[in-house]
């Protein structure tokens, strides 16, 4: 069962990221050129080429992407691992994919291109412009929240300390 579950994961993660990268693809063909406006004065899709992080902070920090998206998917890959045999962390572990997908994505970016493809823009609010990779990242954000607020108490998370055992009550 476990290695189905793995596998499922590394399937629906490649996945992601094969629909973060056509996207990413067709921007650069299309967007290019120019913008399209889905939804006059709400959403537009535009080129970007973004060097940094969200709200264009650490601009042209490569190396500090790297590093801290390594960090990030190793992070990620262990609690995966270590939330495998617990079935009621089902939403933690495809979290834990999401996230990946969308580190992936954008360091995908960062290795080939050198900066990351954005075209999703909120005009009304003069959102920074963003992708589906950070799609995946923020949504997987909220939905972890609402999960750690509400579906989860401090001690279902004792199995992750390395000594821990894994809560017995959730298998």
């Amino acid at each position: 069962m476990k290695k189905k579950r793995a596998g499922f994961a590394a399937l629906l993660c490649t996945l992601l990221i094969v629909l973060d990268q056509i996207t990413k693809a067709l921007t650069v063909s299309v967007l290019k050129v120019h913008d399209i406006v889905v939804i006059p004065g709400v959403l537009t899709l535009t080129y970007v080429e973004n060097r940094g992080a969200a709200f264009g902070i650490f601009q042209n920090k490569k190396i500090f992407f790297f590093l801290i998206t390594a960090v990030m998917i190793a992070v990620f890959a262990y609690c995966y691992v270590r939330l495998l045999n617990q079935k009621s962390y089902r939403i933690l572990r495809m979290l834990c994919v999401t996230y990946t997908a969308g580190a992936l994505g954008n360091l995908i970016d960062r290795i080939f291109r050198g900066y990351v493809v954005d075209m999703i823009y909120f005009v009304p609010i003069n959102f920074p412009v963003f992708n589906v990779a950070d799609c995946y990242i923020t949504v997987s954000t909220v939905i972890l929240l609402i999960a750690l607020f509400f579906c989860y108490q401090d001690d279902d998370f004792s199995f992750l300390k390395p000594s821990g055992k894994a809560g017995k009550k959730h298998e």
